[in-house]
């Protein structure tokens, strides 16, 4: 990698959403998902002082701590944090709706999701790994691009499988050709360091990066009535010019929202 040709790091926060279980069987998803937001790491510092103003400004509106935990779950029920505070499904709507409206207001942060359509399951690997795979390329390819290097930063969990497959996309990166059938392979040369866990708990980016995957699959997956009034199928609109479109331009779809099947 020429170093001195690369602009500053972007930092790439991402966390999960449903689950990779048999989709057959009582309480599992029929999709699961990543949600990633880019940070430019020189407009880091700013964008996590207005979130923390975000965040004052929530506390001040809604009664929520800013030291809480929210994530798509607690919103769409009320629960965790939220359940001692009794918010509408309107309020819990105007939250995630703020914080992806957020994202677009944002200098230097876009988002993006990954989905992974269940419907022919095998196996929990198999649905684990192409989500992962298909998301380290479309890093791979808007760090080629974009002359930036990343690094990621991933919600706590399945730490050692992350670490193991951004080793691999260095050496190995398959990738899907545009036209035709087959594949090619790239290697991911520019991925700063192993993925680093962090609780989420303690990271908003990837508080956010966790809505951006809910919003993103119910964007393929219409919800039901009742979660609809807290994250309806509209919901990814509202990041706006925040949607980093360029990682499903020409396989089309939602912008911002890459779908594989199994």
């Amino acid at each position: 990698m020429l170093v001195g040709k690369f602009r500053h790091v972007l930092l790439a926060y991402i966390d999960e959403t449903g689950n990779t279980g048999n989709p057959a069987l009582s309480g599992a998803t029929a999709c699961f998902g990543l949600g990633c937001v880019l940070v430019d790491v020189d407009r880091w510092r700013d964008a996590h002082d207005q979130v923390l103003d975000f965040r004052r400004r929530l506390r001040g509106r809604f009664g929520i701590r800013i030291r809480w935990e929210l994530k798509a779950n607690f919103l769409i029920r009320g629960g965790g944090p939220l359940s001692g505070l009794t918010l509408s499904p309107d309020q819990r709507k105007l939250v995630y709706r703020s914080h992806l409206r957020l994202i677009d207001q944002l200098d230097g942060v876009r988002a993006f999701a990954v989905l992974v359509d269940k419907e022919r399951w095998k196996t929990k690997e198999e649905t684990f790994d192409l989500a992962w795979t298909t998301m380290l390329e479309r890093l791979e390819r808007t760090s080629k691009y974009e002359k930036q290097p990343i690094m990621i930063i991933h919600d706590e969990g399945e730490n050692d499988r992350v670490r193991k497959a951004a080793r691999k996309a260095r050496k190995f990166l398959p990738a899907g050709k545009h036209w035709g059938q087959g594949s090619f392979t790239h290697q991911a040369e520019n991925f700063v360091e192993d993925p680093i866990p962090r609780t989420s708990h303690h990271s908003y980016f990837v508080q956010f990066a966790d809505l951006v995957a809910y919003a993103g699959w119910r964007t393929y997956m219409a919800p039901t009535r009742s979660v609809a009034r807290v994250c309806p199928e509209s919901m990814w609109q509202e990041l706006g010019s925040g949607i980093h479109a360029p990682v499903n331009k020409i396989s089309g779809g939602e912008p911002g929202v890459v779908v594989r099947r199994l």
